[in-house]
């Protein structure tokens, strides 16, 4: 039995999709006015592995994962640049794609657009209008009225009074409350726009993801996820707008990924502990990131520091250390043997990676105490992770290169070969000690002398 912590229900519940064997979810996506950071990787590898897990278990997914590409961010960043808005969302559109590849991400099954469902938010917007849930503000904006939808604050578990003093609650005299939310903006001069029955202007951030949602999966379906920070205001008003339009329930489970802090401090440019997936990969192995994101339960905060990424990477060693001379083919899962049934309880319980990455451990010391034919169940194990699918030298030897290149380093593990046979035992050592110091780590065996990156 899979069970899923539905941040509605504030509890794990059992899941049970709404048309047999078939999952369809959605996912927050970026808005694409600069590079992606921890958090968005996080987003992203996250809800690769709920996809995964749900995969193996045998299910059909249809993932849609959007992009917002138009927003206030966006409109000022092309001013800034002085480029359209077309040509700035497109690079970084690109460079979220090269991030992603990165760290072993698999497209989503839809990558909507906002300004590809431009019909579909003015049709939910004209519904909720002529349900009297809408309405044109003096400043020419039109909001959604909160009050007059009886479940607004369910998602967030706040009343209507705790929400209003929040300091979250944007102040604004064109509002009738100041719970309201934008539905369209209407365009100031110079910014871009498009037509609608109230004016030139641009959809709210809200709307965007309720149409392109009911768009692609229907109006009612299994799963809505995306970063803890989106709960509230974004996902409350997704709920309320879906819901108030259609009369009906907008989605089953909403799933949530915990905050990303760097060294227990909270991520902001302002203190400085702001990393782009970019600059932690100039300093990691992709797959090292991957695994340090899935060694956390995924609503759990994530914690970054540098000696978390190196113990991270210590650890991902040991795994591919145990298998080393094994193939780099594709493997299937053994669902009988007991590792692979840990595997599977650990990932039934709310997707807890934590404790499915403790059981490649395991199947790894096995491994190592003289059992080589479970390596292909590790292989098997780590793919539904996106894990442990290279060869295992190649990630050995891989990572930051050092002072010396690779023909450099077989060129002195030969040179120390030699020695060795002519019984120039201290010169050897002094091989061995030299290349350790550049950071490369000889290994002696029956099969002769191999070399990783320490």
């Amino acid at each position: 039995m899979l069970t899923i912590y539905n941040t509605l229900a504030r509890s794990k519940q059992e899941f049970v999709p709404i048309r047999p064997g078939m999952v369809r979810m959605y996912v927050c996506g970026m808005t694409v006015y600069d590079y992606c950071h921890l958090g968005h990787a996080r987003v992203m590898v996250v809800f690769d592995v709920v996809r995964r897990w749900l995969r193996a278990r045998g299910y059909a997914v249809t993932y849609v994962r959007n992009i917002t590409d138009i927003d206030d961010k966006i409109i000022r960043r092309a001013v800034e640049n002085r480029e359209t808005i077309g040509e700035l969302t497109a690079r970084f559109i690109r460079f979220m794609d090269e991030d992603a590849a990165a760290l072993g991400v698999e497209k989503p099954d839809h990558e909507p657009r906002a300004t590809q469902y431009l019909p579909q938010m003015l049709g939910l917007i004209e519904r909720l209008e002529a349900k009297g849930l809408a309405y044109r503000a003096a400043d020419g904006d039109v909001n959604f009225a909160v009050r007059k939808f009886p479940g607004y604050g369910r998602l967030s578990g706040k009343s209507l009074d705790e929400l209003r003093a929040g300091e979250r609650v944007e102040v604004d005299g064109a509002k009738q409350d100041p719970l309201d939310f934008v539905l369209w903006k209407r365009a100031k001069p110079g910014e871009p726009s498009w037509p609608s029955p109230w004016g030139a202007g641009r959809p709210g951030w809200h709307i965007e993801c309720s149409a392109m949602s009911c768009a692609l999966l229907g109006e009612h379906f299994d799963i809505h996820g995306g970063g803890q920070d989106l709960q509230f205001p974004h996902h409350e008003n997704e709920l309320a707008q879906s819901e108030a339009a259609s009369g009906e329930r907008f989605v089953n489970v909403w799933m949530h990924n915990g905050f990303v802090r760097v060294d227990e401090e909270k991520m902001s440019k302002s203190l400085g502990n702001f990393f782009t997936i970019r600059e932690i990969l100039a300093l990691f192995d992709p797959e090292v990131v991957r695994f340090f994101i899935l060694r956390a339960h995924y609503r759990s905060p994530l914690n970054y520091s540098d000696v978390h990424m190196h113990d991270a990477k210590g650890a991902l060693t040991r795994l591919y250390t145990a298998l080393k001379g094994a193939t780099p083919d594709a493997q299937q899962v053994d669902w009988d043997e007991p590792h692979a049934q840990r595997f599977r309880q650990a990932m039934d319980d709310d997707f807890g990676t934590p404790e499915a990455v403790a059981v490649l451990f395991e199947l790894a010391n096995e491994i190592n105490r003289g059992r080589p034919e479970l390596a292909p169940q590790l292989r098997a194990l780590g793919s539904i992770l996106g894990l442990l699918q290279r060869d295992s030298q190649e990630f050995l030897r891989g990572g930051l290169a050092g002072p010396l290149d690779e023909a450099e380093i077989e060129r002195r593990i030969a040179e120390r070969m030699a020695l060795k046979r002519s019984k120039d035992y201290a010169g050897a050592d002094r091989i061995r000690a030299a290349l350790l110091e550049t950071g490369v780590v000889l290994e002696d065996g029956p099969a002769g002398t191999t070399w990783r990156r320490k």
